[in-house]
């Protein structure tokens, strides 16, 4: 039984330590070479949505607005977000993505769907199960444990 524990807890500790920094080494090269993951991010939260208000981003990515700003200055000084005031109410502010935004968009996409799609590759329904199951565990005790 110890040695299940100590297997899953190596590649548990090896896949948080790896994820990001293959996800950053994979998306922060060629095209994309001038954003950070950070931004990345911020672009992934923007999304196909349409145009969103800041607040509700920097609630959804669980930054102050003040965070939030500097990172959209950024994004928009570098071509991948716009801003703009919003037609119905001209007091908000409003981001939303450029074509170039678009792009570093789908390119963050595509990573996260060829990890799915080779994580799954050779398991059948039932072991797809039992490991996305397993995974839901892990999130439910991080939510639970450090009100994440």
């Amino acid at each position: 039984m110890h040695s299940n524990h100590d297997s899953l807890n190596k590649i548990l500790v090896k896949l948080f330590n790896d994820i990001l920094k293959i996800e950053e080494k994979y998306l922060c090269r060629g095209d994309f070479s001038d954003l950070t993951m950070t931004e990345f991010h911020i672009i992934e939260n923007i999304g196909l949505s349409g145009d969103r208000t800041m607040s509700e981003t920097a609630k959804d990515l669980r930054v102050t607005s003040g965070t939030l700003t500097i990172g959209i200055d950024n994004l928009v000084k570098k071509g991948y977000v716009k801003r703009q005031r919003d037609h119905e109410d001209r007091r908000r502010m409003v981001i939303g993505l450029t074509d170039e935004g678009l792009k570093a968009f789908r390119a963050h996409q595509q990573f996260h769907e060829e990890m799915v799609n080779h994580t799954l590759e050779d398991l059948s329904p039932e072991q797809e199960k039992v490991l996305i199951k397993a995974l839901f565990n892990v999130d439910k005790y991080f939510k639970k444990k450090y009100h994440a």
